[in-house]
């Protein structure tokens, strides 16, 4: 996959230190301190060990290594958590726009000496429990990582990817599926056009129809201009045709050598066993290169430059008038500082974060653009960091005025400096994420030192974070004007600054088409007559390997047998607090504490529920009792780890036609901010502001430009929302609350010109859903807290009672489900049933100005306690990697493509798909195919352990019991599922598929999103939006 590693430093930028232990045993000596008796100078299996420190803030002991013979570089976190991680990168520096790095990130994932069969990376996932596998290509590195809990897994993953990084088999025919190929449109017809076909092709014609994206790879492009940040290494669609296989063959042997890779294990396995594979498996071959990958740096310009891009218009932007973007970027130092990157992402979070920011104040607040630009803030993915700030969604004659408003916010923050406080709300904010604990620890870890590892940085500094931040503030407190200095020098007295416009083009589409036909016709018109029959050949030959049953044999594999046959139990206690139930859940939460409530929708009036996802959006944004929505912001900053609302709508685990509505309050803290968080609740629950028609015309439109944008990401679950509109009683809500139907309906409060109807509508929403008479809690912390956490719940609860108020439901069809299965105390869940629910057919058309498309097909099934779920369930993964992922993915083309069992629906879907008709065929295919019972029992093995690694993927102890709070899901009745997944045999399945799927049985809704279709067009069974 291709990773803009823009988005995915958002997601870091705090640093998100999320740790975990998820084994709770104790151990005689725990993995970090058996790691500590590591010496420096010590030689391990072809490695030496060069250093090991002690990294009390996230509980690991970081161990350094280098490999003897080839330099390979190797680091190991040892930590007591069983979700153990291996990833492997190799500095990957393109000097051309074909997408090399990335097309060979597919092909060695093709094949490999070892484990010669096709695709042994798909088939492993049907093979191991892991709990991730991918795949990134970002502009300097590529990067392999995977988890498991399992330790035979760990191996046999670990075998499969060093086999398919150091000796992959790199055929012609991988690099034509993957890459790119000359093809007749129908390869069976010698006679029908010639066109482009290839994944990584499709992919990026799908990733340039995201404006977003455009923006940002043209930013980096232009700032960066001399040298391998100017190319695109995603590829380029109109460049990818110029890249030949001998290429890919030449850019596989100089960078991807052990001598050019960087090694990363963490977890609680022990090193020495990684490090005999790795070297056993893969080092022992090599000798010592120089790479030669290293990349410059940038030559820093003498005076400022400004371009102008095009893209394509947004139909769904909220004020087609205003699509322009303008931003200005900063280059910075190099991120091998430590200390320096530390700064500078913190500076960039006190100059544009939150409300209380001066770039808010200064460019959102005055509404010139709907939101920052896509690229905003620090980044620090390239060998130079940057920082970027600008807008999108402005009118083009506000271009000077931006420009304005920028250079004059600089001159202010050089001038007044930041509020103590808010760098306090910051550090809080680091320490809070330094504490919480994720399931993939791992992961983000990988990803957080891959950027500055990759340049020679030292990975174990940028992990002592505690560090930084002592050092931070005694810079501050050395020098008062610290933080001044370095906007003057970065960017005050900057002369390497770019600023970059983007307009939309109504022609852009139509342009891209035709430089492509140019392209195409170019091909073709250097064809012989021999040439093409040639072609034609190749795309048979290629047909015939993609329908060929394939052996994969060779490959490792755990047996269903490796798979614990219980679940763990999550003791959970029901009491009440002020008269409303909750649920306490004694976890190891590292001194946080986790807060969730649920308030039902049962009395909201129908006409009230489209605003109810605006209403979740801007409750905790507009201020609250004696808080602005300024100070509002400063406290939730200072005092928690965040405070959320978002819609639920949860289908009944028994009944199709039952399920339950409402919206979730979350927010955690540390111990000591207890009072505090409750009271930030308490003022939200008894006086919200909702007077200020400025903040909320500003939060909408955010709202607004952020749907409109999250379509070309998310297309294909707004399809599968919409196919599934109309079959069972929850799926109207569903779409109303986050399906297509949402997104235009933001568009329309974005074009309001007077929004005070739409405060007197969220006044009314709050009398409804703020109302202690239908809530439930839950509290998630360490058992030494929990009686205090419960006293503070319990006068919050007394404290918001007078908004305590027994309304009459809108709908009588209301059944009562008691909380803890095991006791009828009276607590209980209120769900709707409509049981004489009419589910009805229908096929819907979303023309967007995207090239491709994302396609669903949903059919209405059974409940999640119904015996035949589980046979539903091994279906949809077993019909998804041995039928659906060879016709749409490798055949078809598109970027991906399956079936997915939930929410009573049985789905297809495919995502960034250059077909749709032919696509709604191969769904129509696979039923037959599963009817027909030609698979074998490893086919349904293998989906078995694929299913159980997503059943038994690991959970937070933040998150557990939610299961249990928010669908009702006991402990037992999960058991219960996991015992029919057990039992599922071949002769279920093809029942379950004859019962269902077939054509006269089945209840089906499709819906696709994409661009101008005749076909669909011309037939009368579809509506067109």
């Amino acid at each position: 996959m291709f990773r803009q590693t823009k988005t995915v430093l958002q997601k870091l930028r705090y640093l998100s230190f999320t740790g975990q232990q998820h084994t709770w045993k104790l151990k005689s000596t725990s993995a970090k301190e058996r790691a500590c008796q590591y010496q420096p100078g010590q030689k391990i299996h072809g490695f030496t060990v060069t250093e090991v420190v002690v990294v009390p803030d996230l509980f690991l002991t970081a161990v350094k290594l280098t490999h003897d013979t080839t330099g390979a570089q190797h680091l190991h976190a040892a930590r007591d958590d069983s979700n153990n991680l291996f990833s492997v990168q190799f500095r990957t520096t393109p000097m051309d726009s074909t997408g090399v790095p990335h097309i060979l990130e597919h092909t060695v994932l093709c094949g490999s000496e070892k484990y010669p069969c096709r695709d042994p990376f798909f088939k492993m996932l049907n093979r191991s429990l892991s709990t991730f596998m991918n795949a990134f290509t970002a502009s300097d590195y590529t990067m392999y990582p995977f988890s498991t809990q399992n330790r035979k897994d760990f191996q046999n993953l670990l075998s499969v990817y060093l086999d398919a990084v150091f000796f992959p088999c790199l055929r012609e025919q991988d690099f034509w599926q993957e890459g790119w190929r000359l093809e007749n449109e129908t390869p069976t017809d010698i006679n029908s056009p010639l066109v482009f076909k290839g994944v990584v092709f499709n992919e990026m014609k799908g990733a340039f129809s995201d404006n977003e994206r455009v923006y940002a790879q043209h930013l980096q492009n232009k700032l960066f201009p001399d040298h391998t940040y100017s190319v695109v290494s995603g590829g380029e669609p109109l460049a990818i045709p110029d890249l030949t296989w001998e290429q890919l063959k030449q850019f596989h042997a100089t960078h991807y050598h052990p001598s050019n890779a960087r090694f990363f294990t963490y977890g609680d396995l022990p090193l020495e066993q990684h490090l005999k594979q790795i070297e056993e498996e893969a080092l022992s071959r090599f000798k010592r290169i120089n790479p030669n990958t290293e990349v410059p740096s940038q030559p820093h310009w003498s005076s400022p430059r400004e371009e102008h891009v095009t893209c394509s218009p947004d139909a769904m932007a909220p004020d087609p008038a205003r699509q322009n973007t303008l931003c200005v970027s900063y280059l910075l130092g190099d991120i091998t500082d430590t200390f320096e990157g530390f700064t500078l992402s913190l500076l960039s979070s006190l100059m544009i974060s939150g409300p209380n920011s001066p770039f808010y104040k200064a460019l959102i607040e005055p509404k010139i653009g709907t939101d920052f630009s896509s690229v905003v803030g620090y980044d620090g993915s390239t060998k130079e960091a940057s920082f970027s700030i600008g807008l999108q969604g402005m009118a083009e004659e506000d271009t000077e005025r931006v420009k304005q408003i920028i250079s004059q916010t600089i001159e202010d923050i050089i001038e007044k400096g930041f509020e103590e406080e808010r760098i306090e709300a910051l550090l809080h904010k680091i320490e809070i994420q330094i504490k919480h604990q994720s399931t993939n620890f791992g992961l983000s870890l990988s990803s957080y030192i891959a950027s500055s590892w990759n340049h020679d940085g030292d990975p174990v500094e940028l992990l002592q974070i505690s560090d930084s931040v002592a050092k931070f503030r005694q810079a501050l407190k050395e020098n008062h004007c610290f933080l001044q200095e370095k906007v003057i020098h970065y960017f005050k007295e900057n002369t390497h600054r770019l600023t970059l416009s983007m307009s939309p083009d109504e022609a852009y589409l139509e342009k891209q088409a035709q430089a492509e036909e140019e392209k195409l016709q170019g091909k073709i018109q250097a064809l012989s007559h021999s040439d093409r029959k040639e072609i034609y050949e190749k795309g048979l030959e290629l047909l015939a390997t993609q329908s060929k049953t394939q052996d994969a044999s060779c490959l490792p594999a755990l047996k269903v047998s490796d798979i614990e046959p219980t679940i763990p139990v999550t003791p959970v206690q029901i009491s009440t607090a002020g008269g409303v139930p909750v649920q306490y859940c004694e976890q190891p939460t590292n001194g946080l504490v986790y807060f969730r409530a649920m308030c039902s929708l049962n009395t909201l009036p129908e006409d009230l529920r489209l605003y109810v996802p605006l209403f979740c959006s801007v409750i905790t944004k507009m201020g609250c009792g004696a808080l602005d929505y300024r100070q509002q912001a400063q406290q939730m900053e200072l005092r928690t780890g965040g405070m959320s609302v978002s819609t639920q709508v949860t289908p009944d685990s028994t009944q199709l036609d039952m399920y339950e509505q409402g919206v979730l309050l979350s927010s955690s803290c540390l111990e000591r901010n207890l009072p505090h968080m409750f009271q930030l609740w308490r003022d939200i629950f008894n006086s919200p502001h909702f007077d200020d028609v400025e903040r909320l015309r500003v939060l909408v439109m955010m709202s607004a430009q952020e749907l409109a944008n999250g379509i070309s990401y998310s297309g294909h679950m707004y399809a599968m929302t919409r196919a599934g509109r109309h079959l069972t009683s929850a799926g109207e809500l569903q779409e109303t609350f986050s399906g297509m139907e949402q997104v235009k309906f933001m568009k329309r409060i974005a074009e309001m010109s007077d929004l005070s109807q739409v405060i007197r509508t969220l006044r009314r929403i709050k009398k409804h859903l703020l109302n202690p008479y239908n809530m439930r809690c839950a509290v998630n912390t360490t058992p030494q807290k929990m009686s205090d956490t419960a006293a503070q719940l319990e006068s919050f609860m007394k404290e918001v009672a007078d908004n305590r108020k027994e309304r009459k439901p809108v709908r009588s069809n209301i059944i009562e489900r008691p909380l803890d299965p095991l006791d009828d105390s009276g607590l209980s869940r209120k769900l709707i049933s409509e049981l004489n629910f009419q589910p009805c057919q229908m096929k819907t058309f979303f023309q967007l100005p995207f090239p491709v498309n994302f396609i669903s097909e949903s059919i209405r099934a059974v409940a999640f306690s119904h015996e035949d779920y589980a046979s539903l369930c091994i279906l949809a993964r077993m019909m998804t990697a041995k039928f659906l992922h060879g016709e749409i993915r490798e055949k078809g083309g598109a970027y991906g493509g399956g079936a997915r069992m939930g929410g009573g629906l049985f789905s297809f879907y495919s995502y960034r798909d250059p077909n749709s008709v032919q696509t709604l065929s191969a769904f129509r295919k696979g039923v037959d195919w599963a009817k027909s019972g030609q698979f074998s029992q490893q086919d349904i093995d293998e989906a078995k352990l694929s299913v159980f690694s997503a059943v038994d993927s690991p959970v937070a102890p933040s998150s557990k019991g939610m299961g249990r709070f928010l669908s009702g899901v006991s402990d037992e009745m999960l058991q219960n599922h996991r015992e029919r997944l057990f039992a599922v045999t071949h002769k279920n399945l093809v029942e379950v598929a004859e019962r269902y799927l077939g054509v006269g049985q089945r209840t089906c809704g499709v819906a696709i999103l994409g661009p101008e279709n005749h076909t669909i067009k011309k037939d009368p069974s579809w509506i067109v939006k």
